[in-house]
Formats: structure tokens, sequence, C-alpha cells
């Protein structure tokens, strides 16, 4: 379900790194230095030293550490971690809605890393009992992507790698929202599930995706981050576009960006209901559209992938609203 992969998905600030401790003396040549930094629930995370072995609890969370540069250090992860290649060699613990603490403990990790609002309060309140401390992450606008590499770069001590990640992907978004900052606005109705019908609000880091890329998320404003809402409200805000999520097939060596072969995914049976509804824009002028599942749905560096194809999307979009204007008179 659409809705369970969204349940699989705060800015931090980023701090010094080393301990500032008044009169303290310097650790000893050859010594790893204590390491601090704030993580996504306001927390302050303090380790003696860079961790080594570490525990990912989202396949979010695993592609961050891969690329903060602390892939080697994983020790355990959840199902659905399949990416890069590497992470499906780190042995799993559970999924992200049932842990097993003992094989968690099993694992000896000095770090744990969560994912904020997606693992379940009760699970995360047993973690707290192997006294092993906790980083969440909840990443909830693209900014905040480049600050998680670079938290947990701190953590792992691989900062020029995660500073590296970090740079690239704030360079691609920045690019794309550049591009896209003069074109005329899209509105979006974002489809999380079918039945019932559900989308995201503006909070919601998809909707600065959709931003990125000129568009308009049309239930933006609505105050619960997954709302239900009806066919008629959405028939009623007329999108230019309707966009959802599907899981792709899984290849054995995904490519390390989207192809941006996805587009007009009319034959999306989570979007076939639709068609019906030809008096709509975004039905009478084709422009249903479903994006990999894996890039929009994980909040982490693939998210670049997923705002590049979905600029596209919205970019044909454009050209076919100029292109229905132009021929009007001929439609009449």
């Amino acid at each position: 379900m659409l809705y369970r992969l969204f349940a699989l998905r705060a800015s931090g600030v980023l701090l010094a790194g080393l301990l500032a401790l008044s009169g303290a003396s310097a650790p000893a040549r050859g010594m790893a230095a204590p390491v601090s930094v704030l993580d996504d629930s306001g927390a302050r995370v303090t380790l003696n030293a860079p961790a080594r072995r570490v525990v990912s609890l989202a396949p979010s969370v695993t592609e961050l550490i891969f690329a903060a540069g602390g892939g080697d250090r994983l020790v355990g992860t959840v199902s659905f971690s399949d990416y890069p290649r590497a992470a499906r060699n780190v042995p799993v613990i559970g999924t992200h809605a049932a842990l097993d603490l003992e094989r968690i403990a099993a694992t000896r990790p000095d770090l744990i890393v969560l994912w904020w609002h997606g693992n379940q309060d009760r699970q995360i309140e047993r973690l707290k009992t192997l006294r092993i401390p906790l980083f969440y992450s909840g990443p909830r606008r693209l900014a905040d992507i480049g600050s998680t590499l670079v938290r947990l770069g701190t953590l792992l001590g691989t900062e020029p790698r995660a500073h590296e990640s970090a740079r690239a992907f704030d360079t691609r978004i920045t690019a794309l929202r550049q591009r896209y900052a003069g074109q005329q606005p899209v509105s979006v109705f974002f489809q999380v599930w079918d039945n019932p019908l559900m989308t995201l609000n503006g909070s919601h880091i998809v909707s600065d995706v959709i931003s990125v890329c000129g568009g308009r998320n049309l239930f933006g404003s609505l105050g619960e981050q997954v709302p239900t809402v009806s066919t008629e409200a959405v028939i009623a805000a007329d999108p230019d576009a309707i966009v959802t999520a599907r899981p792709e097939p899984k290849r054995a060596d995904p490519p390390a960006q989207s192809t941006g072969d996805g587009h007009d995914r009319r034959d999306e049976p989570s979007l076939r209901g639709w068609l019906r509804w030809q008096s709509m824009h975004a039905v009478a002028r084709g422009s249903l559209f479903a994006l990999d599942a894996d890039l929009i749905s994980r909040p982490g560096p693939r998210l670049a992938d997923a705002a590049a194809v979905l600029c596209q999307d919205l970019d044909l979009v454009r050209q076919r609203g100029q292109a229905w204007t132009a021929n009007a008179p001929a439609r009449r």
C-alpha cells in the first residue's frame, strides 16, 4: 500500500563536532575525541568516539548512512533496505514496525539511527532500555537532507564524504529550483492512496519537492500531514496534474539515478478511477503521473532523482497546457 510506503518516511542544527569543555585537556594524539550533534527531535547525541557499529531502523536511514560514508559501519538494518546494492548484505534485524531487540543487542551497536515519527513509539521505548545512543532522523524539507548527512558524518567520523554528498545533493536541488523558479505554476494533487483518498499537506517533504519544480500542492494548507480528502474536493480544485507513487520492479542493480522513463502512467491502477472525470484539466490533458515509490517516499539523497523526474513531468504539463490553449478554437 502506498500509505504504508509513506509510513516508511525538522531541521537539525549542525554542531561544531567536538565538545568544547572549559579547562579540558586536548585528547592525546591518536585518541578519538568525543563527537556531538543535535538530532531531528532536538536532542543532543554525544558519543565518546565516532561510531563503528551502527544499526539503521529505516530504508531511508540506510541510504543516508551510506551516502554519509558509513555503509561499512552498518551491522544491522530493516527489511526493504535495498539501496545501494551493498545495503542488501547488511543483516536484517526486523522491519521498521517490528524490531527484534535481541538481534539488535547482539550486534553490539554503539549508535542506533531511527526514523523520527516512522518507528513506533512503543518500540522506541523498548530500544531505550538498551542504553545505546539514539539519533532521530526526520527530514521535513529538502534542505534537511544535507544537514542530516553532515551530522551523520560527524557521528561516524566520515565528515569529508558526508560534506561531499551534502554538497552534491544541495547543488542538484538548487539547480532545479533555479531552473523552474520562473516557470508557470502547476497545481498538483499528490495521491498517497486511492481508497480512502489520501494526500499530503505542506509540511511533508514531498510538498517541498513539488515546490522545487514550480508546482503548487493543492492541499498544502490542510492541518493534518496525511489527510483524507473527498473526490469532490479534488474535482472542485481541478488540478493541472495528478501524481502518485508506485512500487517499481526491483532490479538486480538499480541505477544510481532515475532513468526518467516513468511519465504518463494513466495505466496505473490507482489512477484509473480519475479517467471518468474528463472535465478535469489533469485528466483531459493526460497529466496523470506515477513516480518510483522508493525515490519519492524515502527522505534521503535520492529525493534529488525524484525531483528531477517530477520536474520533467510538470514541464510536460506546461507544454500540454500551452498546446491545449492554442488548439482551443479548433475544439469549439
